[in-house]
C-alpha cells in the first residue's frame, strides 16, 4: 500500500477515536503539512465517510456524531497479520472444531483485499513451510472456551461437566484461575471445590459450563501457566526419581523443563524454582534437587548425560543401574577399533 493511502487510513483511525482533532495534531501525527491533511480529508469525503470541519479556536476535524464505519477496514500489515494468524491457528491445533470458521474468515478477508496484495499473500502462503506436522488434538468447543474465559475474568465460580482420561464423567465446581495453551491443547487451571485442591482440566473434555453466583479470590504466587506446569511435573506416575545436580537452574531447565521436573535448591535455605524468569540465584552454580515422576526410566539416563553436569542419583536404585549401563556403553563406543 502506498504511503499516501496508508496515511489516509491512519487519519481515519485517528478520527475514529472520537472528539475533534486539530489540524496541528493531525499534521504532527501523520508527519505531513496542513494542506496535505486537508487533501486526505477530501479523499475520505469522496469515499462517503462523513468528516466534518469544526471551526473556531479549537476547531479541526471529526467524524459525524453517531457514524459507524463498516466492520472491516484493514491496512496491508493488518491483513497479513490476521491471515497468518489464522493459518498458524489451524496448524497449532487450536481450531479443529472451528476449522471451517477459520477458513471462511480467511476467505472473507482475502476477498476484500486489493488484487495486488491478495496475490502477494497467496505467494507467501504457497512458499511457506512448517517444520512440525499439523496438530491432530481435539480443540475445545467455542461456547465452553468463552464461558470459562468469562468465569476467569470475573472471578466467578462455575460448574463444569468433565470426562477424565478413563472415560469417567463427573460434575465439578471450579474456581478457574486462568486459561493456558500448551502443546497444542487448551487447559483451565483452578481450585476444584469438591476435593479442595488445585486441578488442571483439558477444555476439550468439558461439555458444559454454568456460571454460578458469587465470587472468589485468586491466590497469589505463580501464574496459571506455572501452576499447570508444576502440576504436570508432580502428577502420579510409576517411578519417582530424585537426582542432585550441580549447575545453574537455566542449565537444568534446558533439558528438564518445568512441565517435567521440579527444582529445589539443595541445602538449608531451600528455594523452589517454578520455571519463572531466571534471577541471580538461578544463574549461579549450586546443587539442586531435581524431582520427577515418570512411567519409564530408560529415557532419564541419556537426559542426565546430556546435561554435562555433575549429578548424584538419590532414587530409585534401578536408575543407578541404568546410568551405569549407559556409561559402559558410551565407554565401549569411545574405544578405538
Amino acid at each position: 500500500m502506498s504511503r499516501p493511502t496508508g496515511r489516509v487510513l491512519m487519519l481515519l483511525e485517528l478520527l475514529q477515536t472520537g472528539g475533534t482533532r486539530t489540524m496541528a495534531e493531525l499534521a504532527d501525527r501523520l508527519d505531513v503539512e496542513g494542506r496535505t491533511v486537508r487533501r486526505y480529508v477530501d479523499r475520505l469525503v469522496e469515499l462517503d465517510i462523513p468528516v466534518e470541519s469544526v471551526r473556531g479556536r479549537y476547531g479541526g476535524y471529526r467524524l459525524r456524531p453517531g457514524y459507524r464505519l463498516p466492520p472491516l477496514m484493514l491496512s496491508d500489515d493488518e491483513a497479513m497479520a490476521v491471515l497468518l494468524g489464522l493459518v498458524a491457528g489451524r496448524r497449532s491445533g487450536l481450531a479443529s472444531s472451528q476449522r471451517a470458521a477459520s477458513e471462511t474468515a480467511a476467505a472473507k478477508i482475502r476477498r476484500v483485499l486489493p488484487v495486488r496484495l491478495a496475490r502477494r499473500l497467496d505467494t507467501l502462503l504457497e512458499s511457506l513451510s512448517f517444520t512440525d506436522r499439523p496438530a491432530e488434538q481435539e480443540s475445545p468447543d467455542a461456547a465452553v472456551l468463552l464461558a470459562v474465559a468469562d468465569a476467569v475474568h470475573h472471578r466467578r465460580p462455575a460448574t463444569v461437566r468433565y470426562t477424565d482420561r478413563e472415560g469417567r464423567r463427573s460434575e465439578r465446581t471450579l474456581h478457574a484461575y486462568g486459561l493456558v495453551a500448551h502443546s497444542a491443547r487448551w487447559y483451565v487451571t483452578g481450585l476444584d471445590t469438591r476435593i479442595g485442591a488445585e486441578r488442571t482440566l483439558r477444555l476439550d473434555r468439558i461439555t458444559d459450563v454454568r456460571i454460578l453466583p458469587g465470587s472468589f479470590e485468586a491466590p497469589t504466587g505463580p501464574d496459571p501457566a506455572q501452576r499447570m506446569l508444576s502440576g504436570f511435573a508432580t502428577a502420579g506416575y510409576r517411578h519417582e526419581v530424585t537426582v542432585r545436580v550441580h549447575g545453574t537452574a537455566d542449565q537444568i531447565r534446558a533439558r528438564l523443563p518445568a512441565s517435567v521436573a521440579t527444582l529445589t535448591e539443595y541445602g538449608a535455605a531451600a528455594e523452589t524454582d517454578h520455571g519463572a524468569a531466571p534471577d541471580e540465584n538461578q544463574r549461579s552454580r549450586r546443587w539442586w534437587r531435581v524431582e520427577l515422576r515418570v512411567e519409564r526410566l530408560d529415557w532419564v539416563p541419556p537426559v542426565l548425560a546430556s546435561l554435562d553436569l555433575p549429578f548424584v542419583v538419590e532414587r530409585p536404585d534401578e536408575l543407578r543401574d541404568l546410568v551405569a549401563a549407559l556409561a559402559v556403553r558410551l565407554a565401549s563406543s569411545a574405544r578405538r577399533p
